[in-house]
């Protein structure tokens, strides 16, 4: 007979594994807001840290959390198979496993996502930078990749709020505009 996991335990297991591995929501938040400040010069942190937490209610990402870290831990304790666990624990170049399952959990939240992700995967901002290299203090293999899509989604969540928020004033604008008119 198959269990059937509830939302909830998923959703508590993918923070429990983030906090386990050190990554706080405001580690994450922090990127988001060097993503998006540029852009928005109103954005608060406390808009940052509220995007992380509702891009992690999203089951792609708890699913890549929980895989990813599993993965990282699994290596750390040399119980991969070879030559799987030189790969991932020396988180070889042209492995892209770990950015394929990040990737993946960032195509939900649309180009803006993608493109952000991309840019996190190669210039390692914040936590990211700090899991890529931790050497001899872990394997980050995945969870750095894992960030990078937490962030993205967050950021590319953000954007598209401030956009709609601003479509509704202009909608408003517009309205008033026509009342005028009559």
């Amino acid at each position: 007979m198959k269990k059937t996991i509830h939302s909830q335990e998923v959703t508590l297991a993918a923070r429990k594994r983030l906090e386990d591995r050190g990554v706080k929501i405001e580690d994450i938040a922090e990127i988001v807001f060097e993503m998006q400040y540029p852009y928005h010069p109103e954005l608060r942190m406390d808009d940052c840290v509220d995007s992380v937490k509702k891009v992690l209610l999203k089951r792609e990402l708890q699913h890549a959390i929980l895989v990813g870290v599993e993965l990282d831990m699994l290596a750390e304790n040399k119980q991969l198979s070879e030559p799987l666990q030189s790969i991932v624990e020396s988180d070889e170049g042209l492995f892209g496993v770990d950015e394929t399952i990040a990737l993946g959990a960032a195509l939900g939240y649309g180009s803006i996502a993608v493109t952000t992700f991309g840019h996190l995967d190669k210039n390692k901002i914040g936590i990211i930078r700090e899991l890529d290299t931790k050497r001899g203090e872990g394997v980050h293999t995945f969870l750095d990749d894992i960030v990078a899509s937490i962030a993205a989604n967050a950021a590319s969540r953000l954007a598209h709020r401030f956009r709609d928020s601003e479509e509704e004033l202009a909608d408003g604008e517009i309205k008033d505009q026509e009342e005028l008119i009559g």
